[in-house]
């Protein structure tokens, strides 16, 4: 699969996963190029769907009491579309077409049973095409990480010094409560 990321690419976005507030001017440091070449190749990576850069919060920790795995089941056919229609509820975190014994898994994160059980109840299963599920709480979060590394990248580029939220979130340890 050719991506259109050369070597700078690659290693930029190591860099930012390591480090997602690093500034251009030390990434453009540590690469050799201008500042302004890492802003241009950043924003052309966002632009086409790349590279995202935000802010990842403990939702246990901000008020969400409850997350959960949701594995459906999804008449023949469907899949797309009931993808579709998830990824637009703003409780799903993460929507994915699979293989296996569900056809479609979802990440959501509800503040409590109440809005769970709505969820559940008066929009998921309400969506054409979703046949059963099978929901699994999250009681403990061990790790939370979105850093997987770059295909061709050297690994002394990877040992910048980290941030605390560039190491995962193996410090959350329980429930948050």
């Amino acid at each position: 699969m050719n991506s259109g990321l050369d070597d700078i690419d690659r290693r930029i976005i190591a860099i930012l996963q390591a480090d997602g507030r690093r500034a251009y001017s030390q990434i453009s440091e540590d690469l050799g190029i201008p500042a302004s070449s890492v802003r241009y190749r950043v924003q052309r990576m966002e632009d086409n769907g790349v590279l995202q850069i935000v802010g990842i919060a403990n939702p246990l920790t901000i008020g969400f009491d409850r997350l959960a795995m949701i594995g459906m089941r999804v008449r023949p056919g469907t899949a797309h579309d009931v993808c579709r229609a998830l990824r637009e509820l703003p409780e799903t975190s993460y929507v994915v077409m699979t293989a296996g014994h569900y056809d479609v898994m979802v990440e959501v994160i509800c503040r409590d049973t109440d809005h769970f059980t709505d969820l559940m109840n008066r929009r998921m299963h309400l969506i054409d095409g979703v046949v059963s599920t099978d929901s699994f709480f999250v009681l403990e979060v061990h790790k939370l990480a979105y850093g997987w590394g770059v295909g061709g990248v050297e690994s002394s580029l990877l040992d910048a010094p980290a941030t605390d939220a560039a190491r995962g979130l193996d410090q959350l340890g329980g429930t948050g409560s």
